[in-house]
């Protein structure tokens, strides 16, 4: 395939630029677009309603990759864990939620992840490389040959912020209404707070949703298990979040990693308050899933029903994250970690 542009790379507006390079029609490349994305098609072969001579021209030039799983694992609620073999040797993890007609899948940016969270069993992998754009848009187009995907984000292996070169493109393709069509309110991006990138993602795609893992209400303990926190600490972090363009009624979403005995006291829920107060912001409680080489702890069930019942009672939006898939290696990096072994 060297020296073949891979047509998944392409937005739409690349792929009008790169036909017209060859003195091609520009609704042309919305022909080729729906065919790759709506139609699933794997070769040029298959576009039916494209001259046969314009089909062997691209065929010379250009390719459509694709990804198959190399394992999947189903847990006992449903959920499913997908392992992608990518071209040289690495590899990452999708995870499919079901929920009644709106399930949602949870993709990987990055073969591994340079932001080093304590709590995070993908950052003991260190970064690889960052995903293309077609690595990231195959993970969902492989599951969704077998299942509706009504909600996609950006939670996987990786930091979203810290690819967006090829981020960006990936979601313009997922809400291209000749692409994969998702709704913009359905797709979200995940950061633990790189701030000059979250500018730069709310200026060319202002209308996904931001999700930013918080875990802690203090510079001294996020400094501690979230080392991007020394260069960005909270203030600054808070403030681009302040400023991040939701459009409508929207919230940024607050992910909060409950670890016991760390950040998870009721002192703890009233910092949390007072750092979002002033930004519109729902809160997702997340109780740590303890894994082999880390040192944190679950919390017990009472603090997180007291953190949890604390927030509400002062009208904050807050969900409490079941653990979802826990029988099947279910934090990011786990079948992984599993089938290095």
């Amino acid at each position: 395939m060297t020296g073949k542009t891979n047509l998944k790379n392409l937005t739409l507006p690349a792929l009008e630029l790169f036909l017209q390079g060859k003195g091609k029609e520009r609704f042309r490349a919305t022909q080729i677009f729906k065919w790759i994305y709506q139609h699933n098609a794997h070769s040029f072969e298959e576009m039916s309603n494209i001259s046969k001579d314009l089909r062997a021209e691209l065929a010379e030039t250009a390719f459509i990759s694709d990804l198959e799983p190399e394992a999947v694992e189903e847990g006992s609620d449903g959920t499913r864990k997908y392992l992608f073999a990518l071209s040289d040797g690495n590899a990452v993890e999708a995870v499919l939620i079901p929920d009644e007609g709106r399930n949602t899948l949870c993709i990987s940016s990055q073969a591994g992840c340079a932001m080093g969270c304590e709590f995070c069993l993908t950052g003991t992998f260190m970064l690889t490389r960052n995903l293309t754009t077609a690595e990231i848009i195959n993970q969902i187009m492989a599951v969704r040959r077998e299942f509706d995907i009504r909600n996609i984000v950006m939670m996987g292996m990786g930091e979203p912020l810290h690819n967006l070169d090829n981020v960006i493109p990936a979601i313009q393709i997922m809400i291209d209404g000749n692409g994969l069509q998702f709704s913009n309110r359905r797709v979200t991006v995940s950061t633990c707070g790189l701030v000059p990138e979250m500018e730069r993602l709310g200026r060319e795609v202002p209308t996904v949703n931001l999700a930013v893992s918080l875990n802690a209400t203090t510079d001294e303990l996020r400094d501690r298990i979230m080392p991007v926190n020394r260069r960005y600490p909270l203030r600054e972090l808070l403030r681009a979040c302040k400023e991040f363009p939701l459009p409508g009624r929207r919230k940024v979403t607050f992910e909060y990693v409950m670890l016991g005995g760390l950040n998870d006291t009721l002192e703890d829920a009233k910092r949390l308050l007072r750092l979002t107060s002033d930004i519109p912001n729902k809160v997702n409680l997340i109780p740590f899933n303890e894994h082999e080489g880390c040192d944190l702890t679950a919390p017990t069930r009472a603090a997180v029903d007291a953190f949890h019942k604390y927030l509400i009672d002062r009208h904050v939006t807050v969900i409490t994250r079941d653990s979802r898939g826990g029988d099947i290696s279910a934090a990011c990096g786990q079948l992984k970690g599993r089938l290095k072994k």
